[in-house]
């Protein structure tokens, strides 16, 4: 397997700027081999990571904290409370606030949630929004409209989404997002592009977004990243991660969580 082009490591720029590494990942309940589960994440090197399919049920916060003890990382908010998406971070991050949030459920349909965050890294502040949208194609669009709302009510100026969206680019949940903020996988492809499933992936249903005035500077799928092994791919969960590496900056661009430019879709 060919190695990928390098992606920029984390790190603090001199005027506060901060890079980052943002890893979105269906973890599966961690039901799979957590151990190849594990590596794959530590050999990203992530400050962030929005895990989908987080455990929900009995003693669901001790396993959250293992899988974060395991990877070098702390437990952000998420899990159960948000009907399973969850944030880890790196010691990089100071934490300004968590929610979670249970979106309105249709009768029938599995309960859908957010997990959301304010952090700083370096002089750069970022809203933070962790999901992971409906099967059902009509409550997908719905909740793509309440996630930009809730982006853009937590008063940052840069924001990152990363969803396992259950569609592709061509769905309306997606294009609903897309249309409101940088796709960032499209933005700056680099490594695989679809995650699902995972012994033949053919779709891209995972994705990592941006708010405008974030620099995206690549994201794709990290096959062929040193340290991240086929086999532990195979093994982890059903899904393959999207590794994303992003500049935020430390001054905010006027109007970048400006909610009319959140959702142009809006009628």
């Amino acid at each position: 397997m060919d190695q990928l082009p390098s992606l920029p490591n984390s790190l603090t720029e001199p005027d506060g700027s901060a890079v980052i590494r943002v890893l979105s990942y269906n973890i599966r309940s961690m039901r799979d081999d957590e151990e190849a589960l594990a590596r794959v994440i530590r050999a990203c090197a992530p400050d962030l990571v929005f895990a989908q399919e987080a455990p929900r049920f009995f003693r669901w916060r001790k396993h959250a904290a293992r899988l974060a003890a395991k990877t070098d990382l702390v437990v952000l908010g998420g899990g159960a409370t948000a009907s399973g998406p969850l944030l880890l971070c790196s010691l990089r991050a100071f934490v300004e606030r968590t929610e979670d949030v249970l979106l309105p459920r249709t009768p029938g349909l599995h309960q859908r949630g957010l997990a959301t965050a304010v952090v700083r890294i370096g002089a750069a502040r970022i809203g933070l929004v962790c999901a992971h949208l409906s099967l059902q194609r009509a409550e997908r669009e719905v909740q793509a409209g309440l996630l930009l709302e809730r982006l853009a009510g937590l008063g940052a100026p840069y924001g990152i989404v990363a969803a396992d969206m259950n569609e592709g680019p061509d769905g309306p949940a997606y294009g609903r997002l897309a249309g409101a903020l940088q796709d960032c996988g499209a933005v700056a492809p680099w490594g695989g592009g679809p995650t699902f499933p995972v012994a033949a992936p053919e779709r891209r249903i995972d994705a990592v977004f941006a708010t405008a005035g974030v620099e995206v500077l690549a994201c794709g799928v990290p096959v062929g990243l040193p340290g991240v092994a086929p086999a532990d791919l195979a093994a982890a969960t059903d899904h393959l991660p999207v590794l994303a590496a992003l500049r935020v900056p430390a001054a905010p661009a006027a109007g970048a969580t400006d909610p009319a430019r959140l959702d142009r879709h809006r009628g």
